[in-house]
């Protein structure tokens, strides 16, 4: 059973930076992800990145983001800079087959 325990969300000011983390237990194989949920809003893509390093972005990132993985680590990550107060959600980590994690709170301030 695949579990996904994210890290690195806050409150930051617009203009800043932040990055989340996050690590899975059991197989790492397979597509990864960051997806994106703000108050009464559908949850959004923001980036997915396959086994070999290759990413998909959701339009609205236009560069800020950046996924990454470490496969020896078991770990994703997500740094995004240029944050808007648009980009205030719960940010939550997703393998492929429908895994999900808890989610991180990321709140940016105008």
């Amino acid at each position: 059973q695949v579990q996904l325990v994210e890290s690195g969300g806050g409150s930051v000011q617009a203009g800043g930076s932040l990055r989340l983390s996050c690590v899975a237990s059991g197989s790492f194989f397979g597509t990864m992800g960051w997806y994106r949920q703000a108050p009464g809003k559908q949850r959004e893509l923001v980036a997915t990145i396959n086994y070999g390093g290759g990413t998909n972005y959701g339009e609205f990132v236009k560069g800020r983001f950046t996924i990454s993985r470490d496969n020896a680590k078991k770990t994703i990550y997500l740094q995004m800079n240029s944050l808007k107060p648009e980009d205030t959600a719960v940010y939550f980590c997703w393998k492929s087959a429908g895994v999900w994690g808890q989610g991180t709170q990321v709140t940016v301030s105008a």
